[in-house]
């Protein structure tokens, strides 16, 4: 890195930290300004930060190395969650947002009530915040640390030593940056640097790619180039499934396909409602929480949606090409992507695109940071330990609770060296508990023993099939479906061995959220309120949903990979999910009252 560059991260740095300063003030009011903004974001500041919060400098890391080992089709593995992300926009964001929860585990006490739902809220509090919050930020931490060791910044700030020495430089020099904006202006500075940050993230994510293609002689060259430096591996298909040919079965699995056929079944069919955040849940929750209104979150959602799955992906995939192509003997292929930076980028180019890197870094590590201390705060510390606690008091504990996190992440990318292999980690733990998670807001039946369940054997299971020498299940595919299939069981088994919960507490749940559909048909008899959906024709709206993110999606990858048959079946594909879509949205028109009526009569 030249001086000019230098000057425009130290430029960003010096603003964003400013920004964090400055927004501190907003969040030193309550816990509520701390954690949701005082329940006051508009629609395009949550959206985007949610994309930002999904947009860390580990995902061109990751990209980059799945679709080198596993193809295009590779990135089902993350593509799949746009199913659940489109369930979020219809079904669960205006029931998050008329919880009024802080945390998706304070929703644990407002479902069930006893002893059961306090001791659920405080394992799901623990478990979110620490292991899996942490090992979610340390997989984000050691992406920019191998970044800061492709760039070589320390060597050029006169600094030698071992690797690990470095790497440990780096992990404090990261942690420290990111703590002190997000753990002193709480939500607040988290979502206005996120706004800026996505932007510059996206900008640089678009740089490099077209410096990148451009470096091997444009797309037509890029694409004819891949298939000969792999010709073992499928790379350029955007699905592992073939059409069959000359008497063979219709749709086949793909001989070359980076993936194997059980990991793409798992991929399709279980991963997307199996998941821990098959609600909505996590940080998401936190935007839905601060949006102005019902409306808001689920606009919100959908700009989410949008930003992440159609417009930043093939920036990413392209870059992840021409690495093939340029560097095919690399080791760590995660590595192509700062490397191409390095070996392409001018003086000042350089700078804005590192400086777009660290944007995304911190654009995600803040809000993990953020997310994790509010479950600490909100959860552990003020529902058992000083529930009489005074909102500076809550502030102060939620900071106390920052550092201890980023600390604790910064632990776990010390101990990570694969970006990849700690993304699939983190899913496995947090499979087989989506199920019950969708279910509560529609079956009263559902219990805290089934949740606490399913949360603590998905953790436990998921560790176990990954970690454990004895028990781990090499292909993640199989891994999916096996710790779906036992959680599943187990929570199944629990709850039907357990009493269901009061009709006080459904009554108040029911009265709170308002959720459609058969499952509270007592509730609904009882306290004489209508559900705030219409559950049917919301699900429509999902599939409709379906139709469009996808079609988007893959249609602009058929026309960038020079596929214009794919590319116009998905566009038209997307076409009528848009169609179908505002044919939904159209409000009903009621009939204009004639002269001499009352209004009353219409009713």
């Amino acid at each position: 890195m030249q001086l000019i560059d230098w000057l425009i991260v130290l430029i960003y740095l010096i603003l964003t930290m400013w920004m964090g300063l400055y927004l501190s003030r907003k969040g030193s009011k309550s816990l509520a300004d701390f954690f949701v903004s005082g329940r006051s974001l508009p629609w395009w500041l949550a959206g985007t930060s949610m994309a930002a919060t999904t947009f860390s400098i580990d995902t061109p890391l990751y990209i980059t190395g799945v679709v080198a080992n596993r193809g295009i089709a590779g990135n089902w593995e993350w593509w799949i969650f746009g199913i659940s992300h489109v369930i979020m926009i219809y079904i669960f964001a205006r029931m998050w947002r008329r919880s009024e929860v802080i945390t998706d585990a304070e929703l644990t006490e407002l479902r069930y009530g006893g002893n059961m739902a306090a001791i659920l809220r405080g394992v799901k509090a623990f478990i979110f915040a620490i292991p899996m919050n942490c090992i979610a930020i340390g997989y984000a931490m050691l992406a920019m640390v191998k970044v800061v060791e492709a760039l070589e910044i320390w060597q050029n700030l006169g600094i030698d030593g071992s690797e690990n020495n470095l790497k440990l430089l780096s992990v404090i020099g990261v942690s420290i940056f990111v703590l002190i904006y997000a753990g002193l202006s709480g939500l607040w500075g988290v979502v206005a640097t996120d706004f800026f940050q996505f932007f510059l993230a996206l900008f640089g994510a678009i740089i490099v790619a077209f410096f990148a293609v451009n470096s091997v002689g444009g797309i037509q060259e890029l694409i004819t180039k891949v298939p000969e430096v792999m010709p073992d591996k499928d790379i350029l298909s955007l699905s592992p499934l073939t059409i069959g040919k000359n008497g063979d079965a219709l749709i086949n699995f793909s001989k070359t396909a980076g993936i194997t056929a059980s990991t793409f079944f798992a991929y399709i069919a279980l991963q997307w409602w199996s998941w821990r955040r098959s609600d909505g849940g996590g940080e998401f929750v936190q935007r839905f929480a601060a949006a102005k209104n019902e409306t808001e979150a689920e606009k919100a959602a959908w700009l989410f949606n949008i930003m992440h799955y159609v417009i930043r992906t093939w920036p990413w995939i392209l870059v992840a090409l021409a690495s093939i192509v340029i560097y095919p003997n690399l080791e760590d292929r995660e590595l192509g992507y700062p490397k191409l930076m390095i070996d392409f980028l001018s003086p000042g180019i350089l700078g804005i695109v590192v400086a777009s890197l660290v944007a995304a870094f911190m654009s995600t590590v803040s809000t993990s940071i953020n997310w994790g201390a509010s479950f600490i705060t909100n959860d552990l510390y003020r529902r058992f330990i000083k529930p009489d606690a005074t909102q500076p008091q809550l502030v102060l504990v939620g900071r106390l609770s920052s550092l201890l996190v980023t600390v604790l992440g910064g632990i776990a990318a010390f101990l990570a060296t694969d970006v990849a292999t700690v993304f699939r980690l983190v899913i496995a733990i947090g499979t087989g508990s989506g199920l019950v998670l969708i279910l509560r807001w529609f079956w009263c039946r559902v219990n805290a023993a089934a949740e606490l369940t399913a949360i603590v054997a998905s953790f436990f299971v998921g560790m176990t099939t990954s970690l454990v020498p004895a028990f781990k299940i090499e292909d993640f595919g199989l891994r999916i479906m096996f710790i779906t299939a036992t959680v599943t069981f187990l929570w199944v088994t629990a709850m039907f061995l357990t009493p269901r919960e009061s009709d006080t507490t459904l009554d108040e749940f029911y009265r709170r959220t308002l959720p459609g559909g058969p499952g509270w048909k007592q509730q609904r008899m009882k306290t004489g309120l209508s559900p705030a959906q219409d559950l049917g024709k919301d699900l429509q709206k999902v599939l409709a949903s379906i139709l469009l993110l996808f079609g988007a999606l893959l249609a602009t990858g058929g026309f960038l990979l020079l596929k214009p048959n794919i590319g116009w079946i998905f566009l038209i594909i997307g076409v009528l999910g848009w169609v179908w879509l505002r044919q939904l949205n159209k409000s009903k028109i009621l009939p204009m009252p004639r002269p001499g009526l009352d209004d009353d009569d219409f009713v």
